[in-house]
Order: structure tokens, then sequence, then C-alpha cells
């Protein structure tokens, strides 16, 4: 665990949950497990308070507990799952295309609240698309629920574990935590509700029609209150899933880079159909004829079965590997190789970091000794055609910043330099989670860079939400158009330039976290499944 990592997560966790949550997450992500009272001891916490921050990063799968023999209950921080708080904007807009504004709600829902019944996130979604559409159109419940069983179809949303039934008719003592489990062919079950009803205006529940206040009305209501029929089966984000979604679009727009739309087509038709089938840690997807390939390809896609034969002869012949061949049978067996493809992509991303940091003909000697995989400075000189001043400078440049490694081979044991042959590689996993490591450090920067500009600001920030407030409400009560504008210039034009450069400058910061987060998603994955390879 890193300082830049422990420093991002303790910025996210800030502004996520605030000083409290984010005070105990930190020393349990120093410190590792430990029991309640260790915990408000060491934070000088009280002990209610470390109760709650406890519930809240429970209940967002932030940090899980273990009972340990002595009866003693720990807890411990995931850090990983800390820093996938960053990745919340990206999973809410994949959903927003996937499946429109019904099925961003539903993912925005649950990643706001960690784990919800699936009643109560199909009725406050509901609400809230209610609220937007015009006067006189609601939002059914049953539309909310078709959405919500085809994110759990597709394996979008899972269960939470639950507690077993048979751990509550023990007679004895009950346990120090309860044990949760999930059965995982119920992972993805979805409970039959008989959601019948439409979305609500708030504005609507403060008086019904018949004028009645809103206090008098659960008198009426608590008595015949029914049982909710989800009771107690929580749902959450499936990420796993969405990190799946993520690598196969990068690998489609590789393969689309590198050859063109049809090969891509190809090659999306071939994830689609692994999707469900093949592990999100598996090196290769499922094998597939070229028969089941051709009957899957999308319907306006008017390609023969002799030309489809052709292309993925060309992508298996394709020195990149990203599809191979594993058979004849069914007119020939086609994998696509996820870890070859992940690897391409982290070298890619390595080799345009290196081009923007010290110019192209650096790239060069860094694609040279990628290739050759291990080369004596001469041969550098001689291979990239670059005078030998130079190109010593430059392999020094790359070995400081640890882009190259330099491995000794000694002819004799006394390692003297003269009987020594110096030979400059590159290690892509080192370099990679060297270079991950700084991605944190960036985003790290970033956030703070936000936070100062918009404290920088707040008292701008602060009248210009007054003013927009007043606004509304008088045009809710139809105000002339006079008496608009001249709440309008309140805000001077100075303050309204300054306003319009605080509000360019954050969206900018915005954009830098999410394309830094698609590099840093890109290395993750790499590493990932190199180390499980081994």
């Amino acid at each position: 665990m890193t300082q830049a990592e422990i420093k991002l997560c303790s910025l996210l966790l800030q502004e996520h949950f605030g000083e409290i949550v984010e005070k105990i997450g930190v020393h349990l992500i120093r410190t590792g497990s430990q029991p309640l009272r260790v915990i408000a001891h060491d934070t000088g916490t009280s002990l209610d308070q470390v109760k709650k921050a406890l519930c809240v990063l429970i209940q967002h799968n932030l940090v899980i507990y273990q009972v340990h023999k002595r009866g003693v209950v720990e807890y411990e921080a995931q850090c990983s799952r800390v820093l996938r708080m960053l990745r919340y904007p990206r999973y809410i807009y994949t959903t927003k295309t996937l499946y429109s504004d019904t099925g961003e709600l539903i993912v925005e829902e649950l990643l706001l609240n960690g784990k919800m019944t699936m009643s109560a996130v199909v009725k406050k979604v509901a609400d809230r698309l209610t609220e937007t559409m015009e006067d006189g159109k609601t939002m059914d419940y049953a539309e909310v629920s078709n959405t919500f069983v085809r994110l759990a179809d597709t394996h979008f949303v899972q269960r939470c574990p639950l507690v077993p039934a048979t751990e509550n008719s023990d007679p004895g003592p009950p346990p120090p935590a309860p044990t949760l489990v999930i059965n995982e062919k119920d992972m993805y079950l979805v409970p039959k509700l008989n959601l019948i009803g439409k979305g609500k205006r708030r504005r609507s529940s403060d008086e019904d029609a018949a004028g009645e206040p809103k206090a008098k009305r659960p008198k009426h209501t608590t008595d015949n209150k029914e049982p909710i029929p989800d009771d107690g089966i929580y749902w959450q984000v499936n990420l796993d899933r969405f990190h799946q979604h993520f690598r196969d679009q990068a690998i489609v727009s590789a393969v689309a880079n590198r050859m063109d739309q049809t090969s891509s087509e190809i090659v999306r038709t071939m994830l689609r159909m692994s999707e469900i089938t093949t592990p999100s840690s598996a090196p290769f997807t499922q094998p597939l004829s070229s028969n089941e390939i051709f009957r899957s390809l999308p319907v306006g896609y008017n390609i023969s079965k002799q030309v489809l034969d052709q292309y993925l002869t060309l992508l298996a012949d394709d020195p990149l590997e990203f599809v191979g061949k594993s058979g004849d049978s069914g007119g020939g067996m086609y994998v696509i190789n996820l870890h070859k493809a992940l690897t391409s992509l982290a070298t890619a991303t390595l080799e345009s970091v290196v081009q923007e940091r010290f110019g192209s003909r650096c790239a060069r000697i860094f694609r040279l000794v990628l290739q050759k995989k291990h080369l004596e400075q001469k041969q550098v000189e001689d291979f990239a055609m670059i005078p030998a001043k130079e190109a010593k400078d430059m392999l020094y440049k790359m070995l400081s910043e640890n882009f190259v490694s330099l491995q000794e081979i000694p002819k004799t044991p006394d390692h003297a330099p003269s009987r020594t042959f110096y030979l400059y590689t590159v290690n892509v996993l080192s370099a990679a989670r060297m270079l991950l490591h700084r991605c944190y450090k960036s985003i790290a920067n970033l956030i703070e860079r936000r936070q100062f500009e918009t404290k920088e600001n707040k008292r701008l920030l602060e009248k210009s939400q007054r003013v927009e407030a007043i606004i509304a409400s008088m045009q809710a009560t139809g105000a002339e158009e006079a008496q608009l504008q001249e709440i309008e210039e309140m805000i001077t034009a100075p303050e309204r330039q300054q306003l319009e450069t605080l509000k360019r400058n954050v969206n900018k910061l915005d954009a830098s976290e999410i394309q830094v987060d698609e590099t840093i998603f890109l290395l993750e994955s790499y590493i990932e499944s190199t180390m499980k390879k081994q």
C-alpha cells in the first residue's frame, strides 16, 4: 500500500463521506484489521462515532469484518474498493448508454446507497423520473422493474450475501457477528414482485387532493401497512462486470484502430457471446466456432460466411495475437486472448507516455528494446540509427525514470566491468506498476486542485446559488421579466466572468480525472492478469 494510494483513498473518503469516516477508513488502511475498541482508542474518536462510521463503510462494501477464534470481531478496509469510487461517474454513464435514463438512475441509487432492496430502488427511480417529466405524465413501476431485471440478467447488479436462515433458529447464544453467505445460483435471481403504481412528484405529497395536511395522513396509513415482499434481499452494483465491459470496449477499439470497423465488429460479437460464460479473470474466452460467430453477427451486418472466414484468418495471423485459432471443427474454433490484448494495451500506454515525456526518438529506442528484449548500448545506437552521445543520454534518462532497466551478465565471478555485459531491457510489469503509482499521485493532485479552486471561490458560488434559488421561486410564482432581470443583475459582470472561468477550470480537472482513470484501469487490468498467470 503506497503513500500515493493512501492519500488518494483519504481524499475520496473525505469527499464522499466526511471527516469522521475518512479518519476511521484511513486508520484501517494504514494499520490493517483491528477490533472496534482499538480503533476508537487509536483514533481518539468516541465509540458511538466509530460504530456509525463503520456502518457507513460496511454499507458501501469499503470495510469487511471477520470473527476470530477468540470471539473478537476485527474490521479490515478494502483499499482497492475505495479507489473504485473514482470510477462511479463512468459506471453511471456506461449504464446510461446501455439501458437509457432508467438504468442510469438505478445504478446511481445503488452506488449512492451501497445496498438497497429492489422495491426501494424501483420506487425511488420512478419518483425521480416522474419529477423530470411534463405535468400529467408519470413513470410506471413496472417499466423501472423491467430495466432492473435486464441489469440483473446481464450481471450488472447482483444480490448481497444474506444471513442464513438456520443461524436464527439456533437455540444457543448469537454469534458476535453474523456470517453472510450467498449461493452463486441465486446471485442474479430477481424476486417476483408485483409492483403496481406510478412515480409521485414531491410537491404533490405536501397536500393531497382534498387539501388534507401532511401531518394527519400517517394515522390512516400506518395501520394497514403491508410487509415489503422482498424484505431482506439487498442488491449492489457488480463492479467486476463493469470492468469486464470496459476491458471489452478497449479491445474492440484497439482492433478498430489497427484494422477496420468490420474486424472490430467481429471481435465485439465474440466478446458479447462470451460475456456471461467466461469469468472476468480468465486469460482466454471460450472457443467459438466460425458458424456460431456468423449466426450471432448483428442483423444489419451484411457480410458473407466466406468474408467472415477471411477476416477471422486475418485476425488470427495478426502479430498482436488478439484472436487465436484453437481448432478446426465447426468451420474453425476461435478464442480471444485477453491476456495478450491487455499486455498490448498496457505496452502501448507505456510507449505513448515515453513519447510524450521524452520525445519520438526516445520512443523509438523504447520500442526497439521492447521488441529485441535485451540489447547492449552499442546495439541500441546501431539499430536505432541515433548518434552514440544522444542514444546514451536517452537511455540514461529512461533508466533513471524506471522505464527501462539494466541487466548485468558477468563473464567472470569477480563482476569486473570490463568483463561484464550490460544489457538494456524493458520489464513491462515493473514499468506498469511505476506508471500506476504516478497516476494515483496525479489524480490526488487533480482532486486537491479542484477542492482549492472551489474553496477560493466559495463566497461567489454561494451568492450564485442564492440568486438562482430566488429566480426559480419567482418564476414558479409567475414573476415579470423585468423583476427577473433585476435579480440577475445582483451578480456583476466581473463576478459572472469569474464564475465562467471557475466552471471551465473545474470541468477541465474533472475530464482529466476521468482520462487518468482510464489509464489506471488498463494498467490495473494488465497487472492483475499477469499476476494470475504467473
